[in-house]
């Protein structure tokens, strides 16, 4: 069983930053792979980015060059680094985890998620 609890959403301009952090239980975090992913109002949930234990990639092509995936194993967290915002980055923030790389990469399903966390992004 793995918990996760994002936090850092917030209110931003339009070309700000935002850090997000999602902490999580458990004593097996690192053979684990972690996903963001985001739902803005009236819209499906989308995938935004991943990594898996070894620290490998993938990102949505909305978000290449301006979001930073990373993870600390030894604190058991995960961030999302977000520059040059954009209004159409305003959603709500899910932090997921999966054992496997290729299932949050390909099929944007996992097996643990988080509460989320509002990012909103003024123009």
């Amino acid at each position: 069983q793995v918990q996760l609890v994002e936090s850092g959403g917030g209110l931003v301009q339009a070309g700000g930053s935002l850090r997000l952090s999602c902490a999580a239980s458990g004593r097996t975090f690192s053979r684990y792979a972690m996903g963001w992913f985001r739902q803005a109002p009236g819209k499906e949930r989308e995938f935004v980015v991943c990594i898996s234990w070894s620290r490998s990639t993938y990102y949505a092509d909305s978000v290449k060059g301006r979001f930073t995936i990373s993870r600390d194993n030894t604190n058991n967290t995960v961030y999302l680094q977000m520059n040059s915002l954009k209004p159409e980055d305003t959603a709500v923030y899910y932090c997921a985890a999966d054992p496997s790389f290729q299932r949050l990469m390909g099929s944007h399903k996992a097996a643990y998620w988080g509460q989320g966390t509002q990012v909103t992004v003024s123009s």
